[in-house]
C-alpha cells in the first residue's frame, strides 16, 4: 500500500532506480555474453561446416573457393572417396579395434571400480590414488616403451597391439568414473542381497551393474571416440595396409602427389559421422554418467 501511494503521489519508492539500473546492467551483460558465445560458436563450427561443404563439391569448386553452400552439389565425391579409401575394409578394422577396446575396458574397469568402491583389502586407497594419478601422465611419454614391449611380445603391427595399450590408457578415467558410480549405490542393497544368499559376483552383476548403466555408457563413449579417431599409435604400430584403420586410410589420401581436397573432406566426414551419431544417440546417458560421478 505504501509503494502504491508513493507512486500515485509521484514519489519514487526507495531503491526503485537502483533496481531498474541493476536489471538493465544484467540484461546488457547477458546480451554481451550471448553475442560473444555465439561468435565463438560460429568460429568453432566453421571448419566443420567447410568440411561438409567441400565434401559435396568437385575439386575445381573447392580450389576456387566461394560460398559454403555448393553451387552444384554432388554425391560423386563420396562415391570416388568410398572406392579410394576402401572404406568397408578400414571400417571393419576400426570397428574391431574399437569394439574389443570398449568391451575389455568395461569388463576390467567395472570390476576394478566395484572393488575400490565396495570391497575392503590392503592397499586399496593407495592403488586407487595411483591409478587416478596416471591421468596426469602424457600418453606420448610411454609411446616408445609400448612399441618396444609389443615388439618383444610379437604383437607389434597387429590389432591387439592397438587394443591393449588403448585399454591400459583408459584405466585412470574409467576407474574414477566407475568407482564414483558404485559408491553412489546404497550399501543396504548389497547387505540385502547377501542375506538372500547372493555371492559377490552375483551382487556385482545383478545389483550394481544395472544401477551403474549411465556410468558404463559414459566410459564406453569416452573409450570408443578416442580409439576410433586414434592416429599416432596406429601410425607407429601398423605397417600392413590391410590392417589400417580409418584415420590411416584417410592419411593415404592426403599422401597423394596432388591432394584432392574434396575427397579428403568427404573421407573425413565419413570417419566422423559414426562418432557423431553414437554421441547423439547416447548423449542423455553420457551426461547423467558424468553428473553422477561429479556428485560423488
Amino acid at each position: 500500500m505504501t509503494t502504491i501511494s508513493l507512486s500515485r503521489a509521484g514519489v519514487r519508492p526507495p531503491g526503485g532506480g537502483r533496481t531498474r539500473k541493476a536489471a538493465a546492467r544484467k540484461v546488457v551483460a547477458r546480451t554481451v555474453v550471448g553475442v560473444l558465445l555465439g561468435a565463438y560458436g560460429l568460429v568453432s563450427i566453421y571448419p566443420f561446416l567447410w568440411m561438409v561443404s567441400a565434401a559435396f563439391k568437385d575439386q575445381v569448386e573447392v580450389v576456387r573457393g566461394g560460398h559454403l553452400i555448393p553451387d552444384n552439389p554432388t554425391f560423386q565425391t563420396f562415391t570416388d572417396t568410398w572406392n579410394k579409401l576402401h572404406f568397408f575394409d578400414f571400417f571393419l578394422n576400426s570397428l574391431l579395434v574399437t569394439g574389443y577396446t570398449v568391451v575389455l575396458t568395461l569388463v576390467i574397469y567395472a570390476a576394478a571400480g566395484y572393488a575400490f568402491a565396495v570391497l575392503r583389502f590392503p592397499g586399496r586407497g593407495f592403488l586407487q590414488k595411483l591409478f587416478v594419478s596416471l591421468l596426469f601422465v602424457p600418453g606420448i611419454t610411454v609411446m616408445l616403451p609400448i612399441v618396444l614391449l609389443e615388439n618383444r611380445m610379437g604383437i607389434l603391427g597387429t590389432h591387439w597391439g592397438l587394443v591393449l595399450p588403448f585399454v591400459n590408457g583408459g584405466a585412470p578415467l574409467s576407474i574414477l568414473l566407475m568407482t564414483g558410480a558404485f559408491m553412489a549405490v546404497p550399501g543396504e542393497l548389497r547387505d540385502s542381497a547377501r542375506v538372500d544368499g547372493a555371492g559377490e559376483l552375483r551382487i556385482f552383476t545383478r545389483v550394481y551393474l544395472p544401477l551403474a548403466r549411465p556410468a558404463l555408457i559414459t566410459v564406453g563413449l569416452l573409450t570408443a571416440i578416442p580409439t576410433w579417431n586414434e592416429f599416432l599409435l596406429t601410425r607407429v604400430s601398423l605397417n600392413d595396409p590391410s590392417a589400417y584403420t580409418l584415420p590411416l586410410g584417410l592419411q593415404t589420401l592426403s599422401a597423394e602427389n596432388v591432394p584432392h581436397y574434396n575427397n579428403l573432406m568427404a573421407g573425413a566426414l565419413i570417419v566422423v559421422i559414426p562418432v557423431i551419431l553414437l554421441f547423439l544417440g547416447l548423449q542423455r546417458y553420457f551426461v547423467n554418467g558424468l553428473v553422477g560421478a561429479v556428485k560423488v
